[in-house]
């Protein structure tokens, strides 16, 4: 029997990451029982906002407003229902006066006015049974909570002839905050045990399927500590936390399931679990690395936009990435050179079959190469037809309509949404829907009813309040025809902006904000798409060598998400499931989120554009034969992506029953794209244009390809010059 050369097998991160094996995984629990510590009670210290530019005129206006004039930014609202008294009966009155009161000796509150004290109709329902108190909580997005809980308890309820309702941002807010909290914890409930289930059915070992899981809860746990340390210095979304969960599972269990896999296939060559190891890093190790960076890269290009919403998404994804990667990277190899031969125990599939059964692997391989070879003899006919469909799906978002996340983003029994509900639907004028202009610098009275003058005979303009005046300082009320945030109300911004005046004038306002959300992201989205592209193209290259197959997956890759996209605005903004999925339509696309789903979307196409392109290198780098590597490639990654993108989409299914309508489009979004592009762009698209595109594909000029072979990486290892000792083994191991 000719002896194994060791040494050449088991390279220096092998040595160093099964050295200690033991000593490995009991610092790896020590630290994951640290991250639980410090990541206790992140969710409590993480925001609801974010969506505005904090650069913005708007944001500058709002924050002066609420520091001169409290009472223009209410953010509590009362409100008072008299049942079929009038709101003007005088018992009602007395009781509502008597609250109001009440509410203005509350710490932490400000600005209090309310119907009975101002008489202002817009404060006032049409029919005359519910008016409104509204103030302003002071503090911080956790400060203002914490008011909140505080106070509501002894509002809320029945006091005398009136029934209090407590709504207002910071009560959508907050309740948003703890919907989230509450969802999530659903959402691991189900995903988890769901997950298993399906692992074991991929591996048939329990003790294999667990392997991944528990790479998922680490990547989980050490990135909420590492969230809870940011938000000692930075603001973060508890949105947030939904994709810590989903890509912690997701990527850990993809990672984690490539690697097992090479693991049990090397071991079933004869292999020592030792020469499994070295090998499995060489190969599906490199393309694990490969995979985390083109994932951490597209999370990182929303780092570009000033929201902090979006910002929080990188901070989460680029760390619930690394994370997983370095787990599998060094945990697991640590846990397979322990199980060795024992990671095939508990073998679950042999209590439903009787006899021997044909290796599963083998099957499967043959239906992938069948499936490879029908789209390669029909190329043209798949990649336009698949082209199409995906084009189709897709043409919904040309009709997009961008607006802001309010309280239907909540369940429609919501106490805040309720609130909120009654005043759209009840009250005239849309009540704390108006644009609010802060006038600075001195000027008379005449000046002041010049300007309100000008601003009243604006298109669109239904009335105009004010002005309140304090020292040098002054705003305006405007209250625009027509709904808060519609196309009307933001070219009113406009109007408004450019409106003549002798002082200083900044306009705000929820038809404002979105205003300046959507030039802040048109603004630096060319930035995003630019950095995603080319770090992309470079990534793709040093795994291929070729000039074309970079191109090509970052044009196949954008063409898959569009399902995603056209699904999202016809379920999310046109109403329709809205009752099967239950959700409310507000009309719009939150105008953060679509940035937010291509980012998440993008990277994990990648991640599986970069198993079956390594796959592919790897056979072409030892044959020669282009339409051969094809269908190798498929055959071997195809059953593995598959169940990868189907184990992906059970968890964002799972954080998608979410009650909060953002969290439920974030989740069936992207497990809708992750579905398409396993099933449709990797299994059809990706083989029928490089079939097309022939050995052209791999085609570099000089220079480039020097650089390739200099400094590219691949997952295969380079074939063996002849007369190399085992020549065979190292082949068959590298396409295992």
């Amino acid at each position: 029997m000719t002896e194994v050369n060791t040494p050449p097998r088991v390279g220096g991160w092998t040595r160093f990451v099964t050295a200690r094996p033991r000593l490995s995984l009991l610092v790896a629990l020590v630290l994951t029982v640290l991250a639980v510590l410090a990541g206790s009670g992140v969710a409590d210290r993480l925001g609801a906002g974010g969506w505005e530019d904090p650069a913005a005129e708007s944001t500058y206006a709002t924050k002066a407003l609420e520091r001169e004039f409290p009472g223009s930014q209410p953010n509590l609202l009362l409100l008072v229902d008299a049942g079929e008294a009038s709101v003007d009966d005088p018992a009602v009155a007395a009781e509502a006066e008597r609250l109001a009161e009440r509410l203005a000796g509350e710490r932490g509150v400000t600005g209090i006015g309310s119907y009975w004290q101002s008489g202002a109709p817009a404060l006032r329902s049409k029919d005359g049974h519910e008016a409104l108190i509204a103030a302003r909580i002071t503090g911080d997005e956790k400060t203002a909570g914490e008011t909140l809980e505080r106070l509501a308890p002894h509002y809320r309820g029945t006091h005398g002839p009136v029934r209090v309702d407590v709504g207002g941002p910071v009560a959508v807010r907050h309740e948003m905050q703890t919907v989230i909290q509450e969802d999530l914890t659903r959402a691991e409930l189900i995903a988890l045990p769901v997950t298993l289930v399906l692992l074991v059915m991929v591996f048939g070992s329990a003790v294999a399927a667990l392997l991944p899981l528990g790479i998922g809860i680490v990547a989980i746990l050490g990135t909420n500590a590492v969230l809870r340390g940011l938000t000692e210095v930075t603001d973060v979304s508890v949105f947030a936390i939904n994709l810590t969960t989903a890509l912690g599972l997701g990527l850990a269990i993809d990672y984690a399931l490539f690697i097992v896999r090479r693991f049990r296939e090397e071991l079933s060559t004869g292999a020592e679990p030792l020469t499994a190891i070295g090998t499995t890093l060489r190969t599906a190790g490199r393309t694990v690395l490969f995979s985390a960076l083109t994932v951490a890269v597209s999370l990182a290009a929303m780092l570009v936009f000033p929201q902090y919403f979006l910002r929080s998404f990188a901070y989460a994804g680029i760390a619930v990435v690394l994370l997983a990667a370095a787990a599998a990277l060094i945990l697991l190899p640590a846990a397979l050179i322990l199980l060795g031969h024992r990671v095939n125990a508990l073998d679950l599939r042999r209590l439903f079959r009787r006899g021997k059964r044909p290796d599963p692997t083998r099957q499967e391989g043959r239906a992938w190469a069948r499936t490879a070879t029908l789209v390669m003899r029909r190329a043209p006919f798949f990649a336009l037809g698949t082209t199409a469909v995906l084009v189709l799906l897709g043409l919904p978002f040309l009709g997009v309509r961008f607006g802001t996340a309010d309280d239907r983003q909540l369940p429609s029994t919501s106490e805040s949404h309720v609130v909120q509900q009654h005043i759209r639907e009840g009250f005239p004028g849309s009540p704390g829907g108006g644009l609010e202009v802060l006038a600075e610098g001195r000027a008379t009275e005449a000046q002041y009813g010049a300007y309100k003058e000008r601003v009243a005979a604006l298109p669109g303009v239904a009335g105009v309040d004010g002005p309140l005046v304090k020292g040098d300082s002054a705003y305006f009320t405007v209250l625009p025809k027509g709904e808060a945030v519609d196309e009307p109300a933001q070219r009113l911004v406009g109007d408004l902006r450019e409106t003549r005046a002798p002082f200083d004038t900044k306009v705000t306002g929820t038809a404002a904000v979105l205003v300046d959300s959507k030039d802040a992201i048109g603004e630096r989205l060319p930035l995003a798409a630019v950095f995603i592209t080319i770090v992309t193209l470079l990534l793709v290259f040093l795994l291929t060598g070729s000039v074309l197959i970079p191109i090509q997956a970052v044009v196949l890759n954008a063409l898959s998400l569009t399902a995603m996209f056209g699904a999202v605005v016809w379920v999310f903004q046109d109403g329709h499931l809205s009752g099967l999925l239950g959700f409310t339509s507000p009309g719009s696309i939150e105008t953060t989120l679509p940035v937010l789903m291509f980012c998440v979307a993008f990277g994990l196409s990648m991640d599986y554009g970069v198993f079956l392109l390594s796959r592919i290198k790897e056979e072409y780098d030892h044959t020669g034969d282009h339409d051969q590597a094809v269908r190798h490639g498929l055959q071997r990654t195809g059953g593995l992506i598959s169940a990868a993108a189907v184990i992906l989409a059970v968890v964002m299914v799972a954080i998608g029953t979410s009650r909060v309508t953002n969290t439920k489009m974030l989740g069936l979004g992207i497990a809708l794209a992750v579905l398409m592009d396993a099933m449709i762009v990797r299994s059809l698209l990706v083989p029928a244009v490089m079939r097309l595109t022939g050995r052209a594909t791999w085609w570099a000029p000089g220079p480039l390809r020097r650089f390739h072979e200099r400094f590219g990486l691949s997952e295969g290892e380079k074939p063996a010059p002849a007369g190399e000792a085992e020549p065979t083994r190292d082949k068959v191991g590298a396409r295992g």
